[in-house]
């Protein structure tokens, strides 16, 4: 098994999902005492969203590089940035390292070809589903992304950093987020992805009207994959 390098904390919410799940993913995989092989470099996250907030993307970059050649120095064969938003600096963290950085968006866009979801709903922070960093990964592929109009966006947005980056799951804010999906589906969408690695603290395939392809979980089987795989 390849050690899988963890950039977390953003937020420690979503975090501690992607180690229990690649834990538990593991062990059913490969059976016994087996668990994952990894490390983990967790930020503090408020530094992070006052980049966000201030557009100071080229200052995050840096920061998240640093996390990530710590990682590489650690012993990590690869990086796993544990959040959607922050691969708008992507490029920056893959070019300071010589390990590879698995992009959270390319296991999701695997999973949808594999659907055959041609037309896709995005959920995310403002900064994915509004710019071209994340959607843009997804249209070069060959799918249609919807996303929400507003007010629904700073909905979306303010349940994200208000509720569920701080461990809150309300079920008044399930049900908008519901409601939201709904106005998707009206607009063409197939399946909806949960593009924050937060939001399947309140949607899953169990409560949703259109199909989910939760981004946490596919990065973590996309990892999974790559330690796992015969060097």
């Amino acid at each position: 098994m390849r050690t899988i390098g963890l950039i977390g904390g953003m937020s420690w919410e979503s975090t501690a999902i992607y180690y229990q799940e690649l834990n538990r993913r593991v062990r059913d995989r490969l059976g016994g005492l087996h668990s994952v092989s990894c490390l983990l470099s967790s930020v503090d996250f408020a530094e992070v969203e006052s980049m966000q907030q201030h557009g100071e993307w080229d200052r995050a970059g840096t920061f998240l590089a640093q996390h990530a050649q710590r990682l590489q120095d650690g012993g990590a064969e690869c990086v796993v940035l544990c959040t959607n938003t922050m691969h708008r600096v992507f490029d920056e963290i893959s070019a300071a390292v010589e390990v590879p950085v698995l992009h959270i968006a390319d296991g999701t866009a695997a999973a949808l070809s594999t659907a055959q979801v041609a037309t896709v709903g995005l959920l995310g922070t403002r900064y994915t589903m509004e710019q071209q960093f994340y959607r843009s990964r997804l249209e070069d592929k060959g799918f249609h992304v919807v996303v929400p109009d507003e007010p629904d966006r700073t909905i979306v947005h303010d349940i994200i950093y208000n509720e569920l980056c701080l461990g809150k799951v309300l079920d008044h804010s399930r049900a908008l987020y519901i409601d939201i999906v709904r106005a998707l589906a009206d607009r063409g969408a197939e399946a909806v992805i949960l593009g924050c690695t937060e939001i399947g603290l309140l949607l899953d395939n169990s409560n949703c009207p259109l199909p989910v392809f939760d981004t946490t979980l596919l990065h973590v089987e996309a990892a999974l994959d790559w330690a796992l795989a015969s060097r």
